[in-house]
């Protein structure tokens, strides 16, 4: 899922494209695009996430269809406060409906380990004394749950974006470990 509004934002210098690296490439190219703008919401999120097609409304219908060994990654990104995550469609993502949610699809027996790794203000106050400990679950924040989230690749920092840009090009905890991950690799 994602709200699709960066690559043709008439503020995007480079229009159709998203680099998160000073340096980079493309990162918008082939991404498939499930659900988009209005389809962006908690309840579709919670229907993916459990498998349950009845309840998707618009998209292209895909909902993870875990097996009891397979693995789950899950990437969310949007702006969070005390003990909610941003959505584009209102409502917001709760922290006590989204540990619901987790705490159903492991009764469902669909999963071996599941990753989560949330980029959001405060976004720690989703789980932390809230996530049950018996739900193989490993989250990862980019904040605890009372501290901001910090951009990178900013104006006035060094490196700082090329300079059409006039706005962050990531957020910090994000970057790191994509670039950890992926290994950045600039374009010569």
């Amino acid at each position: 899922m994602m709200h699709d509004d960066i690559a043709h934002n008439p503020l995007n210098p480079r229009q159709g494209v998203i680099i998160n690296h000073p340096q980079g490439q493309d990162v918008y190219a082939g991404v498939p695009k499930d659900y988009t703008k209005e389809q962006v919401t908690a309840k579709n999120l919670y229907a993916v996430l459990l498998g349950d097609r009845s309840a998707i409304e618009g998209g292209s219908g895909k909902v993870i269809d875990s097996k009891p060994d397979d693995r789950i990654f899950i990437y969310y990104s949007d702006h969070g406060g005390p003990g909610v995550l941003g959505m584009p469609n209102m409502p917001f993502l709760y922290a006590a409906d989204f540990i619901e949610v987790l705490t159903m699809k492991h009764a469902s027996n669909s999963y071996r380990e599941m990753v989560i790794y949330v980029e959001a203000c405060e976004s720690g106050s989703i789980f932390e004394g809230l996530m049950p400990e018996n739900l193989d679950i490993y989250v990862t924040t980019a904040s605890n749950a009372v501290e901001s989230s910090w951009g990178t690749y900013c104006p006035g920092m060094d490196p700082p974006p090329p300079p059409e840009f006039t706005t962050c090009l990531g957020d910090l905890y994000s970057v790191a470990w994509m670039e950890d991950r992926f290994v950045f690799r600039p374009k010569n």
